[in-house]
């Protein structure tokens, strides 16, 4: 047996071995909550990883993606009104670098003016900056509307009513000259009728519908003085089979050259087709409808007008302006089809027509 102080001096020997045991334990045992927040650090900053889409969107909200929204009377491939400002926007949203700097939404179809109504305000609701009526029958909506709305721009046609008579300063307005295609298509037909009877099957007998009718009118008596002009207006502008009807009864009184506007004209053009008579188009093409009997159409270009309003937006002026297309600004296109043979005096005078118009050397008489 070890004596006491041996025993003694063994246990002083082994304090500084069990302090560094100690220690060694302690060091150990305090490694889990000094390294636990290191572990789940990573965690704590994940949403850090996705604050740049955060940002990214940002600007979006702000204005950078330009939000357009269209309410039309009919289908956005319908060869006429609604297709005319639907391919304008798309053109307007290429122009601008795609969707990612342009988004584009519509309503089709939207003939019942309350249903339009509700659209008009959804949309604005849900705040895009440009909100388009494409309608004059959409004004007194937006004359309700717009007043809520502030600072969504809203834009009507064809017209030229802003309303700002009535204090309200975020309406934009447009309207097409369609008088001048419609002359230039009348001097054709006058040329290219061979029985000296040409039909006219018009919708409703107002906006850019009548100024064409009336143009195209004026376009056959000035190149034939001797041809006789019928008008049929069917108090409607998507009714085909009343199209169709008008354009029967143009053929029955001895009509060869037919003419229409509005998205009904697809019924005419079928009857058009079926019985040998040629065609005149206005509004959008209609050549790939009937290539063999369309001769020329006079082409609705509304990006000059859309132009104008995203300009003026962007600087803070959502409406009071209204807009007009003409052939001088090239918001009215002569399209001649490639596929009809267009004698080459015809053509000549057309494209005469044309530059008199512009230069004002030629006056359209709509009386």
């Amino acid at each position: 047996m070890l004596s006491r102080n041996k025993w003694i001096a063994l246990r002083m020997s082994l304090v500084p071995v069990l302090l560094v045991l100690v220690l060694v334990i302690s060091a150990c045992a305090g490694a889990p909550p000094t390294e636990q927040p290191a572990v789940e650090e990573p965690a704590v900053e994940e949403p850090a990883v996705e604050e740049p889409t955060a940002v990214v969107e940002e600007p979006a909200a702000e204005g950078e993606v330009f939000r357009v929204a269209v309410i039309m009377p009919s289908a956005i491939n319908d060869l006429a009104f609604s297709q005319s400002m639907y391919d304008a926007l798309v053109a307007i949203q290429e122009e601008m670098g795609g969707a990612d700097k342009m988004e584009l939404v519509y309503s089709e179809s939207m003939f019942v003016v309350d249903d339009a109504a509700a659209a008009i305000r959804d949309y604005a609701s849900q705040g895009y900056d440009l909100v388009i009526a494409h309608g004059s029958q959409y004004g007194s909506s937006l004359r309700e509307i717009a007043p809520d709305f502030p600072q969504t721009s809203f834009a009507h046609g064809t017209t030229v009513d802003t309303f700002t008579e009535d204090g309200i300063s975020n309406v934009f307005a447009y309207e097409a000259a369609s008088d001048q295609g419609g002359y230039v298509n009348g001097v054709m037909a006058g040329k290219l009728t061979k029985s000296n009877v040409v039909g006219v099957v018009g919708p409703i007998e107002t906006g850019d519908a009548k100024l064409y009718v009336d143009g195209f009118v004026a376009g056959v008596k000035a190149s034939n003085p001797d041809a006789e002009v019928n008008v049929n207006y069917i108090g409607s502008f998507s009714d085909v089979a009343l199209a169709a009807e008008a354009a029967n009864t143009h053929i029955a009184a001895g009509a060869d050259v037919l003419a229409g506007t509005a998205q009904m004209v697809v019924g005419a053009i079928g009857v058009a087709e079926e019985k040998g008579a040629l065609w005149f188009g206005t509004q959008a093409s209609q050549t790939s409808l009937a290539p063999d009997i369309v001769v020329a159409n006079q082409v609705y270009d509304w990006t000059v007008v859309l132009r104008e309003m995203i300009s003026l937006i962007a600087e803070g002026t959502y409406g009071g302006q209204a807009y007009a297309i003409t052939l001088e600004n090239g918001g009215l296109l002569m399209e001649y089809n490639p596929d009809f043979d267009l004698p080459a005096d015809v053509r000549s005078l057309a494209d005469e027509t044309v530059q008199g118009i512009i230069d004002a050397s030629i006056s359209i008489d709509l009386d």
